[in-house]
């Protein structure tokens, strides 16, 4: 097995430590991957401030749209070996990690874009006469350095939407992939390497929890994107030096409410690959099924229906809809939350076992107490709650009950209620009729209170990674 190295382009040459990279479903060893060490990150970040000081190595801004646009037409190009790879070391079902891969292509063209369109604004002056005969305007320029640490659930298109937004704005980027997941990192900065953006523009580096708190606590970086826990991302923000900005992704326990007037046909199917996808390691995933209290029964066995047809195997396979989670120990932790929900009252509908090595089954509980971790916590499993309700406020009050608040739902044929629930849900995205865990990659998308801070999205990410200087002519 041929080992995978940094993508660092000013490496010492120094030997360096490899993590075994291994599959989840069934444990094989897909590569070794060399991790960084704590000097490898001073030396790429000396590299980068020199490239931050010197104006004239910017790439210009046409070059950069040039370079995403190879970029995604090599991922496109690819297509399967990225999937598949996203498949082996992710865990997730080929047909979900060939979405991910169009999405990824689909992301870095639309940040072409948003280089091309990326400008400032006149500044009205001449309203006293003070300012009168003045000119003044702003002009974007990259905030710096980027350190971008990333997560496991989406290995492809996360990359793209942290590394990419810095190449469009024409920030050096330093990307720490989550250390179950870094080979479709790697392949991603290396497409765009070969994409023709110089190697010391977007570095890579796998490392342990040590080097990359080092990197992120570095006087030098101007920008740290994080997605993960809430635990660690807040830890993390309280570590960054002076004048360091950060944007953060963390998680949900997503409320779906399904009200009187809702078509289940149609709900059904929304609910199960919101709840269901991914076994669950989506931070938006649906979690809570609020339903009024007259349709809780025809849901109920509705979803169990559908949520016992849903096939876990390997997730190589063209038929499989659910994989495996992405350490054992959450399978444990899983089995945990569910079986304490059942000891306090919620009833078991489906599922509730471990069914392979590293898998879970889906898993349905109804009426389980709000007291219960699987209400209040971000599950990360396939666990989906089914509660019944008899007023809408009743059903927002509890929608609206546990710390975070990311994106919600509602499901109903009534405008009325539509916009009643949309407005009444503490949430930064409210889905009518869809699952919580729709997004399209230039949508603004971002957690309220501890589910987050700053909004991602694509467009939104650009501007975020940009420092518009003002700049007052005078005649």
């Amino acid at each position: 097995m041929e080992p995978l190295l940094l993508s660092s382009p000013c490496a010492s040459g120094a030997a360096r430590a490899r993590a075994p990279i291994r599959a989840p479903w069934d444990g094989a060893e897909l590569a070794e991957v060399e991790q960084a060490s704590a000097a490898d990150v001073r030396e790429v970040l000396e590299v980068q401030r020199r490239l931050v000081r010197e104006p004239r190595a910017r790439l210009p801004v046409h070059e950069r749209a040039a370079i995403l646009r190879r970029a995604a037409a090599a991922v496109r190009a690819r297509r399967e070996e990225l999937a598949r790879g996203i498949a082996l070391e992710g865990g997730k079902p080929l047909v979900d990690s060939r979405v991910e891969t169009d999405r990824c292509a689909a992301g870095l063209e639309w940040l072409a874009g948003e280089a091309e369109r990326l400008a400032g604004d006149e500044v009205p002056l001449g309203a006293t006469r003070a300012t009168d005969g003045r000119l003044a305007f702003t002009t974007p320029e990259p905030i710096g350095i980027v350190a971008a640490v990333s997560a496991f659930n989406h290995p492809l298109n996360l990359i793209a939407h942290q590394a990419g937004p810095a190449v469009a704005a024409g920030c050096p980027v330093i990307v720490k992939p989550a250390p179950e997941t870094p080979l479709s990192c790697l392949r991603l900065v290396g497409l765009l390497h070969e994409a023709g953006l110089p190697p010391e523009q977007c570095v890579a580096l796998p490392c342990p929890n040590e080097v990359a708190e080092a990197l992120v606590t570095s006087d030098r970086l101007a920008y740290v994107s994080f997605i993960g826990s809430a635990r660690v991302g807040w830890w993390l923000r309280s570590r960054l030096a002076p004048g360091v900005r950060s944007g953060h992704e963390h998680g949900g326990a997503a409320p779906v409410i399904v009200d009187e007037s809702a078509d289940l046909e149609r709900a059904v199917p929304l609910l199960v690959k919101g709840g269901y996808y991914h076994a669950g390691q989506v931070c938006v995933s649906v979690q809570r099924v609020y339903v009024h209290r007259r349709r809780a029964r025809e849901l109920e066995e509705r979803l169990e229906g559908a949520v016992r047809a849903l096939r876990v195997d390997d997730p190589t396979l063209e038929t499989t809809d659910v994989g495996p989670l992405i350490r054992e120990a959450d399978v444990l932790r899983v089995g945990e939350w569910v079986a304490e929900a059942v000891g306090a009252g919620g009833r078991l509908v489906t599922g509730g076992a471990r069914v392979a090595r590293q898998a879970f089954a889906p898993t349905l509980l109804a009426d389980p107490p709000e007291s219960t971790r699987v209400m209040r916590e971000e599950v990360f499993g396939p666990v989906v709650c089914v509660s019944p309700f008899d007023t809408l406020e009743e059903a927002v009050s509890r929608a609206n009950s546990t710390r975070w608040a990311f994106q919600a739902a509602v499901f109903t044929a009534d405008l009325g209620h539509a916009l009643a629930t949309a407005r009444g849900l503490d949430a930064s995205a409210v889905l009518v009729n869809d699952h919580t865990a729709f997004r399209a990659d230039w949508m603004p998308f971002g957690g309220r209170r501890e589910s987050g801070l700053g909004v991602g999205g694509m467009p939104a990410s650009v501007r975020e990674l940009t420092a518009f200087k003002l700049i007052v002519l005078r005649g």
